[in-house]
């Protein structure tokens, strides 16, 4: 595919996008790469990093080289995610901790869009199609209910975390942030960015590339032999992703940091929502969300005390800024095949 320099800029943009989705817990960047109209090419590029590139390169030259590794693409798209991911991770920080009811209604928006889009790729309809959209939902919904892990440093824990969450990155509606969180990583990472930990960094890198060799390949034999059934059960992974992305959570149990004990949540606050006490208290490194659960927006003032409002109105306005997003990526996914 010949390309120019205007083409590996969408692609550094589609990239963008797609490292600020993973920098959110909850939110897939496989999910945009779909829907940017990149996600085949990334797998099946992916898939080819092999032995064989390096009899290329001794046989044909670097030219050759390059051209099987498809590197253009590869750069142009890494680019964007790491400079996005690093950059957009401290922001996202910030939005999740002083406006999680905004933040997530837009990424509630985006992911709607997504179940169409990805939805309406699926070219043949059967009783196997609609069966593995119901277990792609449940899983993804079951994984969103697990409780969140305490942090853990070993060097080998770091790598598989890294292995878990890239192969979570790739997959639409499996968010790799939020496996972070489940794994007790997250913060981690996090920390490790922002310190310029480099040690941490490559032990996370080593097992996010390991995972992603692996699993970019099995990814691509399912897209090769069974296609709509592979796509319905991403469908059903942003079905049940949405139960993560609901902006008005109730929080159930939490961590403290200083002992690693999990008591209930009302043990500490009489707020309902870990973020609203945070919040008050200015205070967001002492306690962390093991369990949680979806609440109506007018609930969620009820159990916040009345104190808090579910800026419902908002949050309307942001959710179809979030749909509205995804149509706009997908129209320059089209322009660009």
């Amino acid at each position: 595919m010949q390309r120019h320099l205007k083409d590996y800029f969408i692609i550094s943009l589609k990239g963008v996008a797609m490292g600020a989705a993973d920098a959110v817990p909850g939110v897939s960047g496989g999910t945009i790469a779909f829907i940017a109209g990149i996600y085949e090419e990334l797998i099946n590029t992916i898939g080819n990093v092999n032995f064989s590139l390096f009899t290329t390169f001794r046989k044909h030259g670097f030219k050759a080289f390059w051209n099987q590794l498809n590197g253009g693409f590869l750069i142009a798209l890494l680019l964007g995610i790491v400079t996005s991911f690093v950059t957009f991770m401290q922001l996202a920080k910030y939005l999740i901790e002083y406006h999680p009811v905004l933040i997530w209604s837009f990424f509630f928006g985006l992911i709607l869009a997504s179940i169409y889009f990805v939805g309406k790729q699926i070219k043949k309809w059967n009783p196997l199609t609609f069966i593995s959209i119901i277990i792609g939902s449940l899983i993804a919904f079951y994984v969103t209910t697990l409780p969140s892990l305490g942090g853990n440093d070993h060097p080998l824990f770091l790598s598989l975390a890294g292995a878990l969450a890239i192969c979570a990155m790739i997959l639409p509606g499996i968010s790799g942030s939020f496996i972070l969180v489940i794994l007790g990583a997250y913060k981690t990472l996090s920390d490790a960015l922002h310190n310029f930990d480099f040690k941490r960094i490559l032990l996370f890198i080593a097992g996010a590339v390991v995972g992603l060799l692996t699993f970019s390949r099995i990814l691509k034999w399912l897209f090769k032999n069974y296609y709509n059934t592979t796509l319905a059960l991403l469908t059903g992974f942003i079905i049940g992703s949405l139960n993560k992305i609901w902006p008005w959570k109730e929080t159930l149990t939490v961590l403290k940091n200083e002992t690693g004990e999990v008591v209930p949540f009302q043990s500490i606050s009489d707020f309902g929502t870990l973020a609203v006490y945070q919040k008050d208290m200015q205070n967001f490194e002492t306690l962390k969300t093991v369990t949680e659960q979806s609440v109506s927006p007018f609930h969620y003032s009820t159990i916040n005390n009345q104190l808090v409002e579910s800026q419902l109105g908002w949050a309307i306005v942001l959710t179809i800024l979030g749909f509205l997003t995804i149509f706009l990526l997908e129209r320059i996914g089209n322009k660009q095949e």
